[in-house]
């Protein structure tokens, strides 16, 4: 006697309740698509990168952020668009493109809050700075951090107080 086959409640052909409908295979996006992904996966990377490596010196932060920050925003600009573009052609989204905007949104954010710093504590950093270059003991660069510790502690002050 052979076995009946499973048949879902409803009837045949009808889909079972709380499932979703099956989703439809898009088709692959076109080459151009696929590059702008990967260049906004690409530039996203190097914002962050770029903030990582350059964030050692003061002088050259200032430039290393300005240029993340230009990199942050072509690739949520790059990914958006192919994502975009994607969309309005039919085809999948290409691999990389919310990477990208992933990417440089972080970028975006943390080379905005980088500016930020230097714009607020500017003078605090740049003696802090010039202080550390000429300390050549543990004592010395102790000195530093604490001249540096109460010099931002007393801008906060004066940020609070609104003075």
């Amino acid at each position: 006697m052979p076995m009946a086959r499973y048949q879902p409640p409803g009837g045949r052909g009808q889909q079972p309740r709380g499932t979703l409908p099956a989703r439809r295979q898009l088709p692959p996006p076109d080459s151009a698509l696929r590059q702008r992904a990967v260049a906004a996966l690409s530039i996203g990377f190097l914002s962050l990168l770029a903030l990582f490596l350059g964030l050692g010196n003061l002088r050259r932060g200032i430039l290393v952020a300005v240029v993340a920050l230009l990199f942050a925003l072509t690739a949520i600009w790059l990914g958006a668009s192919a994502s975009k573009r994607a969309r309005r052609g039919g085809t999948a989204r290409p691999r990389g493109a919310i990477g990208g905007v992933v990417l440089g949104s972080l970028g975006l954010a943390f080379s905005a809050l980088w500016l930020l710093v230097l714009v607020v504590f500017w003078p605090q950093l740049s003696t802090y700075y010039n202080c550390m270059a000429s300390a050549n003991t543990n004592t010395a660069q102790q000195a530093c951090h604490t001249q540096f510790t109460n010099s931002v502690g007393n801008e906060f002050g004066v940020l609070e107080n609104g003075k």
